[in-house]
C-alpha cells in the first residue's frame, strides 16, 4: 500500500507502509497516522494529509508536520532561553529515537535560527551486551551522518563496574537504580570533560508526566516539586534541559519515521522490570480516553508549589566528601552505591534506611575503589571527530 492507496476495509489511506516500522515503535502510530482519504491538509490546504497530529487532532500532510514539530520546538527553546550564542551544547546521545530525533532538529534548528551553537554527541556505555553496545553502532553512525564530535564515556571506566556486573550481583530488583544513580553523575562528568555549557537530553512530554505520576504514587515531595522543570542546574554540575518537553513521544516517532532518521529502537533488557513501567501502563490508558492527559498531567506538575515548612525541611546541597560531585549528605548517592558493590551488600544501599546496615559495619577499607574526584568544567580530552574511524 502506497501514500495514495485506500484500505477497502476501513476507507483509511496508510502512508508508506507503516508494516515496515520496527515493532517496538508501530503501537505509537496507533491513531495517528491514519486519515480519511480524501481530506487535504488542515494547514496548507494544497497537498494530502496523511497523518491526525494527537496534541491538536489536525489532519496534516508530511511538509507541514515537519514544519509544525519543529517550530514547537524552537518557540519552546526560545520562550525558555535555553540557550546563549556561542554555547557549547553536549546532546546525549544513546541511539534512541528521542536522541537521534533530538541531534537532527538541535542541528536543524540551530542552522535556520542561527543559534550559534557548538554541537556535540555525548553517549554513556552502560555496559549492557546485546543492548548499548549495538545502540552505540547507531550513535556512531549518527556522528557521520549529523558531523558532530562524539565523546563515548562507560560505566566500566568511570565505576570500574558495568550494568551486566551489577545485574549479576544484585539481580534485576532495582538495578535501574543504580543505572539512573550512575548515569546521571556520568552525564555530567563527560560534560565537564568536553568543556560544554549544557547539556540537552531527549526526554519527551511522556516521559515527564510519567515522572510526574512516579512521584505522586511514591509520595516523592522533593521531586514533585522540580520534575516538570525544563532546565535545571546544580550548583556544581552544568546546566541540562529538556527541548523536547511538550514533544509527544508519538510525534517524535512520526518524525523519525517520515525523515527515515536511522535510530535503535529496542527496549532495554533490563527495563521490563522497572518501576516506571507501571507510570507508563497507566498514562497510556489515559491518553487513550483523553489525548490530552499528557500535557495536562505536565501542566499540572508546574503548578504545584511546596509550602514553607515543607520546602524548609529539604536537605541543602553540598559536596560529596569522596569525590567532590553535588550531593545533599556527605557521601553522594552514586559513591554511596559503589560502595555497597564492593563491599558485597549492594541491597544495603538502595534507601537512606538502609544505608545504616552499611554504616554498622564499620568504615570503609582504604583500598576501597572510588569515583574520581569531580571538576567542573575539567580540561578538554580529545574526542572523535566525524572524519576519523569509529
Amino acid at each position: 500500500m502506497d501514500e495514495s492507496d485506500e484500505d477497502p476495509k476501513t476507507g483509511l489511506r496508510t502512508p508508506e507502509n507503516p508494516s515496515s516500522l520496527r515493532l517496538h515503535d508501530r503501537s505509537h502510530l496507533d491513531h495517528t497516522v491514519l486519515v480519511m482519504a480524501p481530506m487535504s491538509c488542515a494547514l496548507c490546504q494544497n497537498a494530502k494529509a496523511i497523518l491526525k497530529r494527537p496534541k491538536t487532532g489536525q489532519q496534516i500532510c508530511k511538509e507541514c508536520f515537519f514544519f509544525v514539530f519543529e517550530t514547537e520546538v524552537h518557540n519552546t527553546i526560545i520562550q525558555a532561553h535555553l540557550f546563549e550564542p556561542g554555547d557549547r551544547v553536549a546532546i546525549g546521545a544513546s541511539g534512541g529515537k528521542d536522541s537521534t530525533v533530538l541531534a537532527y532538529v538541535m542541528k536543524t534548528l540551530n542552522e535556520r535560527y542561527n543559534y550559534g551553537l557548538e554541537l556535540f554527541l555525548l553517549s554513556i556505555d552502560e555496559g549492557i551486551t546485546g543492548y548499548r553496545d549495538d545502540s552505540l553502532e547507531t550513535v556512531k553512525r549518527n556522528q557521520q551522518q549529523y558531523n558532530m564530535p562524539l565523546k563515548i564515556l562507560s560505566y566500566e571506566e568511570l565505576y570500574g563496574w558495568t550494568m551486566d556486573a551489577i545485574v549479576a550481583e544484585i539481580g534485576k530488583k532495582n538495578n535501574c537504580t543504580f543505572c539512573g544513580v550512575f548515569r546521571r553523575q556520568a552525564l555530567d562528568r563527560g560534560a565537564s570533560a568536553l568543556e560544554v555549557d549544557h547539556i540537552v537530553t531527549g526526554h519527551n512530554a511522556d516521559d515527564i508526566a510519567e515522572t510526574v505520576l512516579m512521584n505522586i504514587m511514591r509520595g516523592d515531595i522533593a521531586r514533585l516539586g522540580r520534575c516538570t522543570q525544563i532546565c535545571t542546574r546544580g550548583e556544581d554540575t552544568i546546566k541540562r534541559s529538556k527541548p523536547f518537553k511538550y514533544a509527544y513521544e508519538k510525534e517524535i516517532v512520526m518524525y523519525a519515521y517520515f525523515k527515515k532518521l536511522d535510530y535503535f529502537s529496542t527496549e532495554c533488557i533490563y527495563s521490563p522490570d522497572a518501576y516506571r513501567g507501571h507510570a507508563r501502563t497507566f498514562l497510556k490508558d489515559l491518553e487513550a480516553a483523553r489525548p490530552s492527559a499528557i500535557i495536562d498531567i505536565i501542566h499540572s506538575g508546574e503548578a504545584f508549589e511546596l509550602r514553607e515548612d515543607i520546602k524548609a525541611t529539604q536537605k541543602q546541597q553540598q559536596t560529596c566528601k569522596r569525590c567532590g560531585y553535588m550531593s545533599s549528605n556527605d557521601l553522594c548517592k552514586a559513591c554511596t552505591l559503589l560502595e555497597g558493590l564492593e563491599r558485597g551488600m549492594a541491597g544495603s544501599v538502595i534507601t537512606d534506611r538502609a544505608r545504616k546496615k552499611l554504616d554498622a559495619m564499620g568504615p570503609a577499607p582504604d583500598n576501597l575503589r572510588t569515583i574520581p574526584h569531580f571538576q567542573s568544567p575539567r580540561p578538554a580530552v580529545s574526542i572523535q571527530s566525524p572524519s576519523q574511524e569509529s
